[in-house]
């Protein structure tokens, strides 16, 4: 692994967490000044990374695809399938990381998705074993280690193939 790749998959997650609402775009711009001090360098990364955090909710959204473009990387777009599991994985790898608490991963997954996404149906469930504990057999470490198990299940499961990115599903 290059010394650039690690800040390029990290530009990567936000990107599509925050094309999914899940971060704000002042942290997609963090991760664009992290990426140039890594040694990554673009003129469309540059201009990404020199935005102010005012200028951020207006100018991301212009400014990433082009930056990602330039990397190699892939701009998902809001409701698209493959920017859903883009999205899923990249917050299950921040639980692995540390990030967050596996019942923070589940209650994450459960409000961004519910029910209706097939891929995170047994994350969605655990969310619901933890509303429900104390009518259960279950102890929350016992969760804990379920969500953990679906994490890492997540995080190792081959991307779907990717084509167009810009038409949601």
């Amino acid at each position: 692994m290059s010394s650039t790749e690690p800040a390029a998959r990290e530009l990567q997650d936000r990107a599509v967490l925050w094309s999914m609402g899940e971060i704000r775009a002042a942290d997609v711009v963090a991760a664009a000044c992290e990426a140039l001090v890594a040694g990554l360098d673009t003129p469309a990364l540059r201009i990404l990374a020199a935005c102010t955090r005012g200028e951020a909710d207006y100018d991301v959204p212009d400014l990433l695809a082009p930056a990602l473009d330039e990397l190699g990387l892939t701009f998902y777009s809001a409701g698209s399938g493959a920017g859903q599991e883009a999205a899923v994985r990249a917050l299950a790898a921040r639980m692995l990381a540390g990030e967050m608490t596996p019942r923070e991963l589940a209650f994450r997954i459960h409000s961004r998705f519910g029910h209706g996404l097939p891929l995170v149906e047994t994350l969605a469930g655990l969310d619901d074993d933890y509303d429900t504990l104390e009518y259960s057999d279950r102890t929350q470490a016992q969760i804990d280690a379920d969500v953990t198990a679906e994490a890492l299940r997540l995080v190792r499961r081959p991307a779907a193939p990717t084509g167009p990115t810009d038409t949601p599903t």
